[in-house]
């Protein structure tokens, strides 16, 4: 049975309320996010990442694997469905975590 990290399921429940300033308090101070090439580095930019890119689009989202790497890595796969170009995507989102909280994101 895996049991996901609290701070993977409060940044999953943020990022489904699409609430940027919650989402980012899951990450250390210095925490990072790579998605689509751009890195985006400590809560400001996080917030301007969540409130930028992936507010345009209207879309759902539906876990559909979780898997611990290390005590100090998660991955969770998503499958997102909207009205983005392409329509649907399967990410990985690939967790590094540090002290209880999300020290590094990959989304890929």
């Amino acid at each position: 049975m895996t049991t996901t990290p609290d701070v993977v399921t409060r940044y999953l429940d943020a990022a489904e309320a699409r609430d940027a300033k919650r989402l980012a308090a899951c990450f250390t101070a210095d925490g990072t996010v790579q998605d689509e090439g751009r890195t985006y580095t400590g809560h400001e930019e996080i917030v301007r990442w969540r409130e930028g890119g992936p507010s345009e689009w209207t879309y759902t989202t539906t876990v559909t694997g979780d898997r611990p790497i290390s005590p100090e890595r998660h991955q969770v796969m998503v499958r997102v469905e909207g009205d983005f170009p392409g329509g649907l995507a399967d990410l990985t989102f690939d967790f590094t975590l540090r002290e209880g909280l999300v020290s590094a994101l990959r989304i890929m």
